[in-house]
């Protein structure tokens, strides 16, 4: 959900560097297009984190399952 947040603020950090440009407002594109790009790289991380903690549950109940079927034998 808050790599949903972050994408949204870079989408808008990047229309907002945009009107900057256009008004020929150098620092305040600047800044808009770095928070702009902040904002996306984290919107990344927080995706690839669920990706690994998901995994890890993924690969632990599948050695639980592994250790249980080799205990069994």
């Amino acid at each position: 959900m808050i790599e949903r947040l972050f994408q949204v603020a870079a989408v808008v950090l990047s229309v907002l560097a945009v009107y900057f440009y256009w008004a020929k407002n150098n620092d305040g594109m600047y800044v808009a297009a770095v928070m702009a790009a902040v904002s996306f790289f984290l919107s990344i991380r927080f995706q690839v984190k669920e990706r690994n903690r998901l995994r890890e549950i993924e690969d632990g109940r599948a050695n639980d399952v592994a250790a249980a079927e080799s205990s069994e034998s």
